[in-house]
């Protein structure tokens, strides 16, 4: 069978749609496994009487793994672990390993081994000094080896990101922090969106982007270690109207242009509802049929729609996701793709 899929929808979008619903969407069009955001469970815990406690987290937590064990649902991963590692305030590092050990409790609840942790986007408050950086990693690595069972972390570039930005960047980092649940998620949309797109300009491309994306997945495969490959997320971004500047619609002040495209236009493969145009078959290419990538795939997408109150998104946007999946792997191009690991979405 082709590599399983997991389906990714949204974050900042808990409140939208219940769990029940979009687990639903997710079991109907036939993922097998979700990247669980933390804000859902957050969103629940938050509605119980006493509010976020740890006793409401955990009660969360239980209710989330049922609702996905009754549907047949295996959750990959609790993410994102976000804004943790460079921090300036050792204090505020201390609340952040702190956190921590309540995931690694909330982890075990939910049946899951795995975090996610982008690169820091922080614009101000952190280092870019790569020794503590690593330092940093290193100990959520250690704290993570010393559960039982182990919990993994898995370490995605933000195209964004402030100190740390692109896929070789990352693998620097994976390199150094040098322990074996600790490993490197790859995107068909964070890396051409550093490399190849430019959503600030008229044609939402950056000048010789081309030649710099193939040159790049050329030295992703020649150099990263597929068993450092936790997993791959696949998603696109449609190519806005007007450049994302700060008249834009989507600009929130102080944030990036890809972030704000990142978090309002993201898109599915080859999807009839909003096209994208960001070259994703080129990297799903460089990831599974040259690199030999065989594990879980997660269809992820980020969108200004997830919003919308109507209770017909859920349904829709897994259909969609669905849709993209089978385009893309469903062919003769994708053949090396044929695994024992499935798909999955994350919402």
């Amino acid at each position: 069978m082709y590599g399983k899929a997991i389906l990714s929808m949204s974050v900042g979008r808990a409140s939208a749609h219940s769990m029940e619903s979009k687990l639903d969407a997710i079991a109907d069009a036939g993922f097998e496994a979700i990247e669980l955001f933390f804000e859902d469970l957050e969103f629940l815990a938050k509605s119980y009487p006493g509010g976020f406690t740890y006793e409401n987290q955990v009660k969360a937590a239980h209710a989330i793994r049922k609702l996905c064990d009754d549907r047949g649902i295996q959750i990959l991963s609790l993410q994102p672990f976000i804004f943790y590692e460079g921090l300036l305030d050792r204090a505020a590092h201390e609340t952040h390993i702190a956190k921590l050990k309540v995931w690694f409790e909330l982890l075990k609840i939910l049946g899951a081994d795995l975090i996610q942790i982008p690169t820091n986007f922080l614009p101000s408050g952190i280092t870019g000094d790569r020794d503590i950086i690593v330092q940093d990693l290193v100990e959520v690595a250690d704290l993570g080896l010393q559960q039982e069972p182990a919990v993994r972390f898995v370490y995605e570039g933000m195209a964004w990101g402030t100190f740390i930005d692109t896929w070789e960047e990352v693998w620097d980092i994976v390199q150094r922090v040098d322990r074996p649940n600790f490993g490197i998620l790859l995107d068909t949309f964070q890396i051409p969106a550093r490399e190849w797109a430019d959503p600030s300009a008229a044609d939402g491309r950056l000048e010789g982007g081309e030649e710099r994306l193939n040159a790049s997945l050329d030295r992703l495969v020649a150099t990263v270690d597929l068993s450092k490959v936790f997993y791959i997320q696949i998603g696109d971004a449609e190519l806005p109207s007007t450049p994302v500047t700060e008249e834009h619609e989507w600009h929130l002040p102080g944030q990036p242009a890809r972030m704000s495209w990142a978090r309002n236009a993201r898109t599915f493969n080859d999807d009839a509802d909003i096209p994208g145009y960001l070259p994703i078959t080129q990297c799903v290419d460089a990831f599974i049929n040259r690199l030999g990538f065989k594990g879980w795939v997660s269809c992820e997408v980020f969108s200004r729609f997830l919003a919308e109150p109507d209770p017909s998104v859920p349904q829709r946007f897994a259909k969609r996701a669905s849709d993209g999946w089978h385009k893309l792997f469903d062919n003769d191009v994708m053949v090396e793709v044929k695994t024992n690991k499935g798909g999955s979405v994350s919402i």
